[in-house]
């Protein structure tokens, strides 16, 4: 009698486990669906191309961005809140906003690239910077800079992800809108840049402005171009 009861549970528990098995077997397919070993190398490629530029660029030179990270800036410069908080916040109402227009595969690729982005950063600061100080030339600085932003950024899209809140605001505007993506980006990033002329000279934001418009259409043209 005991070791009928010890196989029914043997059994029972045999049962359990491969049904445990399938479920993460079908997750784990699920996940991956729709991802290749070829997009996740390209969006590492983007995302170190990027913010290769942000760090040996756009930091040193003190151009400031338009869409999420100026929002940041400019709630930080007026409310005085730390962008601990407002980063998340802002970052989560973009994501939500383009889960429900771009879909889940967008927000599980972004995951991705988001990562990477961050991984990408903390590399970069591991060394001293690679490129001349273009503080004396800000107009080749926000040109170069929007170059290497608009590359690194248009081949992370081209995957179907993002590099953060900004790209998730402005293909989530240019789905509902019908708008080229360019048209998105510029428009997001001229009302905040616009927004910043309350704390930040004019001289600074024109060339803030050269480096948007000149990323936005690059990102824009890498993503429809034919490879």
């Amino acid at each position: 009698m005991l070791d009928i009861i010890a196989t029914i549970q043997d059994n029972t528990a045999t049962t359990r486990r491969k049904s445990m098995q399938s479920r993460i077997s079908k997750l784990w397919s699920r996940l991956k669906e729709g991802i290749t070993v070829k997009s996740v190398l390209v969006i590492l490629l983007g995302a170190m191309i990027c913010t290769f530029g942000i760090h040996n660029i756009h930091q040193r030179t003190h151009i400031t961005e338009g869409g999420v990270i100026g929002m940041m800036l400019f709630v930080e410069q007026w409310l005085n809140i730390s962008p601990a908080y407002i980063t998340p916040v802002l970052d989560i109402a973009c994501y939500a906003l383009a889960w429900k227009y771009l879909g889940s595969r967008f927000i599980k690729i972004s995951f991705i690239s988001t990562t990477f982005v961050s991984l990408c950063y903390k590399f970069w600061e591991l060394f001293p910077p690679m490129l001349p100080d273009l503080s004396s030339r800000p107009l080749i600085a926000a040109i170069t800079g929007g170059m290497f932003v608009g590359i690194g950024v248009g081949l992370i899209i081209r995957q179907g992800g993002s590099s953060g809140g900004d790209d998730a605001l402005a293909l989530s505007i240019s789905r509902i809108l019908h708008w080229k993506l360019a048209r998105s980006y510029l428009f997001t990033d001229l009302v905040v840049l616009m927004l910043s002329l309350t704390y930040i000279p004019f001289t600074r934001i024109f060339y803030s402005l050269i480096t948007v418009t000149f990323s936005s259409y690059m990102i824009d043209w890498l993503k429809s171009v034919k490879i």
